[in-house]
């Protein structure tokens, strides 16, 4: 069987939505009467799906306040998008790289912990969203690391796992991407260190887009 696919991560990726997903987490802290945890803290767990973002920022919490937690955030979320306040911008690059893989034959693929309105919210307003042939959220799927979404990207294409290559910013996407069988490319410009990143099974770690573009150019199932 010929073919590749690329699984992209959204968050710390292709968008730098660490500032949005900051505000609503807060927000949704400040409606509980509870001090909101560090920017810091906040940034480490963007791609995890909420829940367990929530239980990684409040572990001490019953499961009744993760989940109203949970809601305060999506509401929050959800009301800074209709404002006008979330931007999500791209990182430079991103999308003349999109546009150029799906040129060249690949098959993309989105594996995030977004839902699915916010990962076609983003996508659409970057006018990136007719390259994906699938995209797998945190609505369907368990939490990375777990491998679901990976599973289900490839099911979806038809790829073998040593067809595909996951892309992404953290340590969860490298161990997603270990876990499911395929490989991993790293990109130091998200959320977590490249040294997390080779710690938990990158294959490489992209310093540029140049050097991404370069990596998938040399990737050969």
């Amino acid at each position: 069987m010929t073919g590749r696919l690329a699984i992209f991560d959204c968050d710390g990726t292709m968008v730098d939505s660490q500032a949005d997903i900051a505000l609503a987490m807060e927000a949704a802290f400040a409606a509980h009467g509870r001090v909101a945890p560090s920017r810091a803290k906040i940034r480490r767990i963007v791609g995890l799906s909420l829940t367990e973002a929530i239980r990684q920022l409040a572990p001490a919490v019953d499961a009744e306040t993760t989940a109203s937690l949970v809601a305060g955030y999506k509401d929050a979320f959800r009301a800074n998008r209709a404002a006008g306040m979330v931007i999500e911008p791209l990182y430079d690059g991103i999308a003349a790289l999109v546009g150029e893989l799906d040129a060249d034959g690949w098959l993309l693929g989105v594996a995030t912990g977004k839902s699915d309105r916010g990962l076609a919210h983003a996508l659409e307003r970057h006018g990136l969203a007719r390259h994906f042939v699938t995209l797998q959220t945190a609505d369907r799927h368990p939490s990375k690391p777990d491998p679901a979404m990976v599973v289900a990207c490839l099911d979806a294409t038809g790829m073998a796992p040593a067809q595909a290559v996951v892309i992404g910013d953290t340590s969860y996407d490298m161990a997603m991407a270990i876990n499911a069988g395929v490989r991993a490319i790293g990109v130091d410009w998200g959320y977590h260190h490249p040294a997390e990143l080779v710690a938990a099974g990158a294959d490489a770690v992209a310093g540029s887009i140049d050097e991404l573009r370069r990596l998938l150019r040399a990737f050969a199932p």
